[in-house]
């Protein structure tokens, strides 16, 4: 069996090649990424691995032979699940890696736009000593942080922003989702949030109704000395009218772990503006956060090839078609895994 993989962030693939071999499984890696090419590849593949580039109808459509698509992430916009799923394929994610290390990052990009750590690290380095320049700053301890979408590592970083001595409020699109008998949130309207925040992180999957949520009209509700944080999806963010409301000093900066376009386009206004602390979507990785999601998604996709029902399956609907892909030597009775950060 051949399982193709799109696209990875690390050096090898040793720790998939180990997996695999174990259910006589090789790998195909694609060179690009790009949708023509994986067209092309797909129609080898028993499987396929992928981390950001896109799994669509198209390339899906040609995977004739594709038992199962495993993501190597939490988010799962970069796959055609409705598709897979008509088609009788399994769909899985990685629900659990890298919450420490996103709540981190997220906490992070907090402190250096509070404390204007990349600001004056970049003007002392062009040759510019002078504290000055990056006042006024503002002490932490008192203000209030709102935290859009409340989930794994929402619930996180309410608890190390609480360390910091910030009051935190919280919007969830998903009120199902809010209960949790140890954390007892102050729960608001997205309004409300908008409002009152002094420092606004975002963790939110992209899905229609998420996308550009934080546009203008988002900006103009927002307290001009307030910052915005985003280490969840791009998208979430309309990129022009974060860079007006920049610009028209709206609000008073932003931290950014993804973005729209990545990379972005050399130049990009909004990447270079000075307002902006960007990092290039590194929040998910640690030496083991990665070999966590590694393990987890390539046992998965061996479980699937071996007819066993694995741990995280986001499209449980699949077992129910009568053209799913692969024989399982056991009836899945519930439900798996969840859907994204």
């Amino acid at each position: 069996m051949k399982i193709l993989v799109t696209d990875y962030a690390w050096k090898d693939l040793e720790i998939e090649h180990e997996i695999l071999r174990k259910v006589k499984a090789t790998l195909i890696v694609a060179k690009t990424g790009v949708e023509d090419e994986l067209m092309g590849l797909a129609s080898q593949a028993d499987g396929i691995l992928t981390n950001w580039k896109s799994v669509t109808q198209n390339v899906i459509a040609n995977a004739a032979k594709c038992k199962a698509i495993a993501r190597y992430g939490i988010g799962l916009d970069n796959i055609d699940i409705q598709y897979a799923t008509k088609m009788g394929i399994v769909v899985t994610n990685v629900p659990d890696y890298c919450l420490e290390e996103v709540s981190d990052h997220a906490i992070a990009l907090l402190l250096s736009l509070a404390r204007k750590i990349a600001f004056y690290d970049r003007a002392i380095k062009s040759g510019k000593y002078d504290l000055r320049a990056g006042t006024p700053l503002f002490r932490i301890r008192g203000k209030t942080l709102g935290i859009v979408g409340f989930g794994k590592i929402g619930k996180l970083v309410y608890r190390k922003a609480k360390a910091f001595g910030l009051n935190v409020i919280v919007f969830n699109r998903q009120s199902g989702h809010n209960s949790n008998l140890q954390i007892k949130a102050v729960r608001v309207s997205f309004i409300e949030l908008l409002q009152h925040s002094d420092y606004i992180s975002i963790h939110l999957p992209l899905t229609p109704e998420t996308r550009h949520i934080f546009n203008i009209e988002a900006f103009r509700r927002m307290k001009p000395t307030a910052f915005i944080i985003n280490s969840s999806r791009g998208d979430v963010v309309d990129p022009s009218a974060l860079l007006e409301a920049l610009e028209c000093g709206l609000i008073a900066g932003a931290g950014l772990d993804v973005l729209s376009e990545e990379p972005p386009e050399p130049g990009d206004p909004l990447v270079s503006h000075p307002k902006v602390v960007v990092t290039p979507h590194a929040a998910f990785n640690s030496e083991e956060s990665v070999e966590e999601l590694r393990r987890t998604a390539a046992t998965q996709m061996a479980d699937v090839l071996s007819g066993k029902v694995p741990n995280f399956v986001v499209n449980t609907k699949v077992f129910e078609q009568p053209n799913l892909r692969v024989t399982l030597s056991a009836k899945p009775f519930s439900s798996h895994g969840g859907q994204s950060r």
